[in-house]
């Protein structure tokens, strides 16, 4: 029995053992804990303290306190507001378009005014709106950093209105916002005109400042500039706004990086002013010179008809020249079509002098060379619908002379007359029948027509044909080419 309670005690004691280890061990780990603990209660009151240090403190929550205590937090205006100059200041950019002020296609410039937004950043500087009074306040520029951003297509002088405050935010952000007037520089293409769209750029960059120092980026997306800008855009002249694209670039040069951010102002012309002006004048004058080759040139005076419509057309283009565009890039596509109408009309005046000379002196040509008579005659005739009269051979007298001859020597022959009495009445017969016979020569040769006389007249008829057929395909071709330009003009 007492053998069987020996172990009893050393299983206590083994307890004890135990306890006692694990005792040793707690004692050992609870200094390790109480050290974490206390670090890391260390670290929350430093970050606490360090926000408490970046946060401004205002005496009262009026503006007056407010002011002093910014004023008081800003520090130098001269240098980058961070603490380390390896840091860069991020800068976003945004504008929104006013207005189009105009295009000048000569000197090659846009001439826009804009609101332009600025918002960067302070390091270190934010104040608790409730305490000191309100969430952002307005300040002199002259008293903070501005980043030196500017647009590189500036072709003039900065004659915008002056804006002397920015705003300053609780969090230390600081927005500058602005109006500017842009004279910028765009490589104008106005072959089209006047059914143009142009594309001009506006890059916004630093003046100094690179990469490592200034970073730009978007503070708006495209399509919410152009919204706003087609919200608020006051003018409604002679340029619509279409579009508005928006890129990030990183301008390379030599050993300078250069944030920079470019926006693409797409701009479409009103064309109703220069159709209503310039295009249907000048086809109505081309139509009338066409429809005077219904005229006959032997009988109505064409050619001065003719040149009187030249010189009204000059006329009008001298007027009109005011509202052509003057470019040296390249010819618009409408001064073409004037030059070719102009073109027109002085070679259909021509025309006309040479087919009335043709119809007044056709008896006095020598024949037409066989290779014009076989291309004009017989092949341009079938062209133009004007083909050569067959000749009539039923009314064609051989030799009518020796007929008229013999009739008379037959009457004579017939006739027996006293040589004594009738002398001097025979006489006159003879010289009336002589007279007679040369009339009647003369009447059939005006009847039958002179073949070379013919041949010029007809070839007349077709040259006067065949500038006719040009004049409509010319008309022709105009019209549909300015109808498709226009229709593809309208759905952009």
């Amino acid at each position: 029995m007492a053998a069987e309670y020996l172990p009893k005690p050393q299983e206590k004691d083994s307890h004890k053992m135990d306890a006692f280890s694990i005792h040793c061990l707690t004692s050992q780990r609870w200094p390790t804990i109480h050290k974490e603990v206390f670090l890391f209660l260390c670290c929350l009151l430093f970050q606490v303290q360090c926000v408490e240090s970046g946060m401004l403190k205002c005496s009262h929550p009026d503006a007056k306190s407010l002011h002093a205590a910014i004023t008081d937090a800003l520090g130098s205006k001269e240098i980058r507001p961070v603490h380390s100059l390896k840091t860069p200041t991020n800068v976003s950019t945004k504008f929104t378009l006013y207005g189009i002020l105009g295009v000048d296609e000569k000197a090659q410039i846009l001439t826009t005014f804009l609101w332009q937004g600025l918002e960067w950043n302070i390091e270190d500087l934010s104040w608790d709106a409730e305490q000191c009074g309100a969430w952002r306040i307005s300040l002199p520029r002259t008293k903070l950093w501005v980043p030196d951003i500017l647009i590189n297509q500036f072709m003039d002088e900065d004659r915008s209105p002056s804006a002397p405050y920015v705003y300053l935010s609780n969090n230390g952000f600081v927005y500058d916002g602005r109006p500017v007037r842009v004279v910028s520089s765009c490589n104008l293409d106005i072959y089209t005109f006047p059914f143009d769209v142009q594309n001009c750029s506006l890059t916004f960059n630093s003046y100094l400042h690179v990469s490592t120092d200034i970073t730009l980026h978007l503070g708006r997306s495209a399509e919410e500039t152009l919204r706003h800008s087609k919200d608020v855009l006051e003018t409604v002249g002679e340029w619509e706004l279409i579009d508005i694209k928006a890129e990030d670039h990183f301008d390379d040069q030599s050993d300078k990086h250069f944030d920079a951010v470019i926006f693409h102002i797409v701009l479409r012309r009103r064309a109703t002013l220069y159709v209503v002006n310039l295009l249907v004048p000048s086809c109505f004058l081309l139509a009338v010179d066409l429809f005077s080759f219904l005229l006959p040139p032997q009988s109505v005076d064409r050619s001065s008809f003719k040149m009187t419509l030249i010189l009204g057309y000059t006329v009008f283009l001298l007027i009109m020249n005011d509202l052509l565009p003057v470019t040296g890039s390249r010819i618009p596509l409408i001064n073409v079509f004037f030059s070719i109408c102009l073109a027109l009309m002085v070679t259909s005046l021509l025309e006309t002098v040479l087919i009335t000379n043709i119809l007044c002196n056709s008896n006095k040509y020598p024949a037409l060379p066989s290779s014009v008579r076989v291309i004009f005659l017989k092949y341009l005739s079938r062209l133009v619908c004007l083909p050569q009269k067959p000749k009539d051979q039923a009314t064609v007298m051989h030799n009518p002379a020796v007929q008229v001859e013999n009739q008379e020597a037959e009457a004579c022959s017939s006739v027996t007359v006293d040589p004594q009495s009738d002398v001097p009445i025979l006489g006159e017969l003879k010289k009336l029948s002589q007279d007679l016979l040369a009339i009647r020569h003369q009447v059939d040769k005006h009847l039958a027509g002179d073949e070379t006389a013919e041949e010029w007249i007809q070839f007349g008829n077709i040259i006067d044909r065949l500038l006719f057929g040009l004049y409509i395909l010319f008309i022709t071709v105009s019209f549909i080419t300015i109808s498709v330009i226009w229709v593809q003009w309208y759905r952009l």
